[in-house]
């Protein structure tokens, strides 16, 4: 069977730099009746794991180590023995969530991960935060953007760890020379398109400047 895309939205805060906020996150499941991968396991470990159905969960992939995209990945691991992968660069933001537990699995820039019969390759595309990734699944014709690109334009750069230039750099050299028929998951909100967000890229770099 083909690998097929879930999508699950959990609810929980935000917080980074002394504030917090009300969030409401996709949480996306890759695979197939028998076995899957979770990209960002926000919130909700029970959830999630009742979404999974049974199924053998590969791995727990963090997009990054933001507080709402992490907080439910151990509780999720320990469910279900699956690993916890994340870019090093996120580290010291992961820590402040889960000083106490260390990710199991480094994600790298051109990483595969298979499950299903389908490979995700993991694109390192800092600026949201210093070790996010994409994850681009061409057979699926989908790339899994965290919170790196949204419909209308890049994730916010405004607190620590974050750096808009770098983010402009990501997207214009990670992301949109996919094929424009690539369909961008998000990590909040609703999916877009590489075609739909490409020609915005001038307007965001004006507006961002």
């Amino acid at each position: 069977m083909a690998a097929r895309i879930d999508h699950l939205v959990t609810s929980g805060t935000f917080s980074l730099d002394g504030g917090t906020w009300d969030v409401d996150n996709n949480v996306w499941i890759v695979g197939d009746d028998t076995e899957a991968i979770v990209i960002d396991a926000a919130h909700d470990a029970t959830a999630i794991e009742a979404a999974l159905g049974g199924r053998t969960l590969r791995a727990i992939v963090c997009t990054h180590a933001h507080n709402d995209h992490i907080d439910a990945a151990p509780a999720l691991a320990a469910a279900t023995g699956a690993p916890i992968l994340l870019h090093p660069d996120d580290l010291p933001l992961w820590k402040q969530t889960h000083p106490d537990r260390l990710p199991d699995g480094e994600l790298a820039d051109g990483q595969g991960l298979s499950v299903a019969g389908t490979t995700l390759t993991a694109l390192h595309t800092p600026g949201h935060a210093p070790g996010a990734v994409c994850l681009y699944a061409p057979e699926l014709a989908t790339v899994f953007t965290g919170d790196t690109l949204f419909q209308g334009g890049p994730g916010a750069t405004g607190r620590s760890f974050s750096h808009f230039p770098t983010i402009i750099e990501s997207i214009r050299e990670r992301l949109l020379t996919l094929p424009p028929e690539t369909v961008v998951r998000t990590g909040h909100g609703d999916s877009t398109t590489i075609g739909d967000e490409a020609p915005r890229l001038d307007d965001w770099i004006r507006e961002g400047g």
